[in-house]
């Protein structure tokens, strides 16, 4: 008996605490939908119902004729609502869908695509994405015609997700310059630079959440509709930057050299017609563009015989040479402290003109002139590089500009031995751009502007914004100064390190580079060449840059290396624009260089009036002495004395065999030479005393 009654208390227990938990529940519930509800119904809102970012469409990129380099293209994501519509629309179109979906996507039959869409329906789901693969716009226009998606998006539940892809219609041209930007906002050349312009606004729209954690958009009064992008406008010229982006490829692949870059500019406003950047893959095969070297840090580097050309305006602007002085190169070989300059050429140039040290790109000329003028007063020198801006950035459109390299006479690390290497090239770093800036003033009659890459900032025919040319400093230099540096760029090409390019059609001026690449503290045997000038050398219209960095094989200076891709660049350049030729044919007349005329520089001052007379040259002079020599002088010559008569060795430099003989001769001296043409050099110095019947050589050229 106690134990059923044991049996029967456990029970009721158990009841009462089932009981008890049950109308927990039922109160429990009836808290939450009467007392709690409106809470829950809003926080359920607020998990599957959210305004999200809608965004906007990128705006364009165009070159300088209207070409595009980057747009935004619409691609679209298929999905549909099988819930919306009725039951015979679905019913009547289901079969003819399935088909047209398994024709178009071809991933699965259309027994399967009717499988889908039914299921979902059955199973009360308002989001299907039918297939993954983006469509463009022309297949969501044909997609519009096909049963049930006719109805619309209302009607028939399709639903088309716009998906913005970035498309360049010229594939990889200008593809480090165009560049890009990742979803991090990590990128690089146009698109980053200009990021804030191309990105536009993007909006706010309502969307549902839905099972697997897709979004769904919904139309809401409340939707912010985006703003798009601006365009922008470049400078850029597709043509030539085909032309420069071929040219270098094909000069890399036959050097098999690590890197090149290629700039190509507008004389007067600065414009960048082409920026090209190639790198030899990891693999070693092909080339690609993974670095801006021609404007960004990776580019910084040892510019060489580049940089010669701001030591000739140094020395001009100071007024302490001129370009007939002599300069005794010697052997090439000059010791400066503890370390020892050489030039190229083997055995050396000996005597030079100064005009001959820079076409022959003589290190040890250079060098010598600079240490004489500049070395008791370095800072001097260093006042001609600021002056040109060589020492800072450009303040170029594209992000990441590098930031040039010198060293300081008051640092620890300037040496005796600084300047000297400075002045041909070496202990400090430079862009590509920055030397080409530099180069291109001169072409400019000495106006420094400031390289620019985008022109223009607009929506459709609303210019936002309009980059003018910019003048950076008025004159670089004096104008005497300027003309010279003119006549000795073109004198590289007719005479001098870049006579390979010359040709009969334009004249070209520029100045090649070699320079000796500095690995683990120490100078190896790869090069890094370069070659920069302006074309048509009379009437300046492009000025450009070539560098390409370790080229394989003999003959590794920029003039062998540089320069030829410059002369094809340049070569379909003038093929293409009609008015550079007749520019050029028009402007083209027999010319008397006037810095090395004439080429007999000195000799019989009547002979020589009789000669400028005919050819209409100005010439001067007010002496009675029968030899003279030549100067220049504000596009006249004017003679001075050549005192022959004095007892010393006389000055035969520059005159004809026959005026030399005579004179030497007539000295008691025996003459012996080699060559043909004019006096180029004498064994004997002019002015030193000599013995009868002593033996004088004379090289002719």
């Amino acid at each position: 008996m106690n134990i059923k009654k044991s049996i029967l208390l456990r029970v009721r227990l158990s009841f009462l605490v089932v009981s008890l938990i049950a109308a927990t529940i039922f109160y429990r519930i009836g808290t939450i939908q009467l007392v709690e509800g409106e809470k829950w119904r809003q926080m359920s809102e607020d998990i599957n119902l959210q305004y999200r970012p809608v965004k906007a469409t990128r705006g364009n990129i165009y070159s300088a004729d209207g070409s595009l380099l980057a747009t935004s293209l619409p691609f679209y994501r298929v999905a549909m609502d099988p819930s919306i519509g009725s039951g015979t629309t679905l019913k009547s179109g289901v079969d003819s869908l399935s088909i047209k979906l398994s024709r178009f996507y071809g991933d699965r039959s259309a027994a399967s695509y009717k499988r889908m869409i039914l299921d979902a329906r059955n199973q009360g789901k308002k989001y299907l994405i039918l297939n993954r693969k983006q469509i463009g716009y022309q297949e969501k226009l044909e997609m519009m015609t096909w049963p049930i998606f006719r109805e619309g998006r209302m009607g028939g539940g399709v639903i088309f997700e716009k998906i913005d892809k970035r498309y360049r219609p010229f594939k990889n041209l200008a593809g480090r310059t165009v560049g890009f930007l990742n979803e991090d906002q990590y990128g690089v050349g146009l698109e980053y630079s200009f990021n804030e312009y191309l990105e536009g606004r993007n909006g706010e729209a309502l969307f549902q959440k839905i099972a697997g954690g897709s979004w769904k958009p919904l139309h809401d009064a409340e939707d912010i509709k985006p703003t798009d992008g601006y365009d922008i406008v470049t400078t850029l010229d597709v043509n030539i930057q085909d032309v420069a982006e071929s040219a270098l490829l094909r000069q890399l692949m036959n050097k098999d050299a690590a890197y090149g870059a290629v700039i190509v500019m507008e004389v007067n406003t600065g414009h960048i017609k082409a920026i090209a950047n190639l790198q030899k893959n990891k693999n070693g095969y092909g080339y690609g563009e993974y670095y801006n070297f021609a404007v960004a840090e990776q580019g910084l580097t040892e510019p060489g015989s580049t940089f010669k050309l701001l030591s000739m305006l140094a020395l001009l602007e100071e007024g302490k040479i001129n370009l007939q002085d002599s300069i005794d190169t010697g052997n090439g070989t000059y010791k400066f402290y503890d370390r020892f300059m050489r030039d190229a050429r083997n055995g050396g140039y000996g005597k030079l003109t100064v005009r001959e040290v820079f076409e022959k790109s003589s290190n040890v000329g250079i060098s010598k002139m600079i240490h004489e003028h500049f070395g008791h007063q370095p800072h001097r020198f260093m006042e001609y590089i600021k002056n040109v801006k060589l020492d800072q950035p450009l303040g170029f459109q594209l992000k990441g500009e590098g930031v040039p390299y010198f060293k300081k006479p008051e640092a620890n690390d300037w040496y005796g031995t600084t300047l000297p290497w400075m002045s041909i090239g070496y202990e400090l770093k430079v862009t590509p751009l920055q030397t080409l800036a530099f180069y291109n003033a001169i072409a400019n009659g000495g106006k420094l502007v400031k390289p620019i890459i985008v022109k223009e900032i607009s929506r459709g025919n609303v210019v936002e914004k309009r980059f003018q040319p910019e003048t950076i400093k008025r004159k670089i230099a004096s104008e005497k100064t300027i003309n010279q540096l003119q006549r000795l760029l073109k004198g590289v090409v007719d005479r001098g390190t870049a006579r390979n390019i010359k040709n009969e059609t334009y004249s070209i001026a520029g100045k090649t580079g070699t320079a000796q690449k500095l690995e683990n503290g120490r100078y190896t045997q790869k090069y890094f060449t370069s070659f920069a000038g302006y074309f048509p050398a009379d009437q300046p219209k492009y000025s450009a840059i070539i560098v390409i960095d370790s080229p394989k094989g003999f003959n590794a200076y920029g003039g062998d290396i540089s320069a030829p891709v410059f002369r094809e660049i340049a070569d379909k350049i003038y093929a293409q624009d009609m008015a550079v030729q007749e520019n050029e044919r028009a402007n083209k007349q027999p010319e008397v260089d006037l810095e090395t005329f004439p080429y007999i520089r000195a000799g019989n001052v009547e002979e020589l009036r009789m000669i400028c007379n005919s050819m209409g040259i100005s010439n001067h002079y007010s002496g009675n002495e029968t030899w003279v020599q030549s100067t220049v002088s504000n596009k006249a010559i004017h003679w001075v004395s050549n005192a022959v008569e004095a007892p010393t060795v006389p000055d035969v430099t520059g005159m004809t065999l026959r005026d030399a003989i005579y004179i030497l001769e007539n000295k008691g001296l025996r003459v012996q030479y080699s060559g043909r043409g004019r006096v180029a050099s004498q064994s004997l110095s002019k002015g030193s005393a000599f013995r009868k019947d002593q033996v004088i050589k004379l090289t002719l050229s």
